[in-house]
């Protein structure tokens, strides 16, 4: 199936929306990272619905008039992986929680390395928070979009980086 993307100015920088038919399959950072997030070949579509909606609610968002996101996702990723972002779509907005308790959310405390890379490996940041998760010291640790930007996602949810 041929990915649709739509490129947008935020305050974290150009995004750029990928979807995969009807549903968000990823959010792009402008400093990404080759081969983070595995897509195939993508079509520029600036009228696709479903990148519409997040274009919108996404300024919503930046506009601090959203919370919480409606949309369709579409993790492409391994099992584990989808555990993973299953749970950073639990975790409320404006709060944090640490790769140890992700790990013990999904049922494998030993594994907070794995929920790290996991994490770095989130297609769908933003609207799956993995800004949310910072290290158990309470520090911000490493963010695909990079650390100004996770901080400045934190202050916009009023939590203090």
């Amino acid at each position: 199936m041929e990915y649709r993307f739509k490129r947008i100015d935020s305050p974290v920088g150009l995004l750029t929306l990928v979807a995969k038919g009807d549903k968000l399959a990823a959010i792009l950072w402008e400093c990404e990272i080759d081969g983070r997030v595995k897509l195939g070949d993508m079509l520029e579509d600036t009228a696709f619905p479903i990148l519409l909606k997040t274009e919108q609610q996404l300024n919503e968002y930046f506009a601090g008039q959203r919370m919480c996101f409606e949309l369709d996702l579409d993790f492409t990723g391994t099992e584990f992986q989808k555990e993973v972002w299953a749970a950073l779509l639990e975790i409320p907005f404006g709060e944090t929680r640490s790769y140890s308790e992700i790990a013990c959310r999904i049922g494998r405390p030993k594994a907070v390395r794995a929920v790290g890379a996991a994490n770095g490996r989130n297609p769908i940041s933003i609207v799956a928070p993995c800004h949310r998760v910072i290290g158990a010291s309470g520090k911000l640790t490493g963010f695909a979009g990079g650390l100004e930007n996770k901080a400045l996602l934190l202050k916009l949810e009023g939590r203090k980086p």
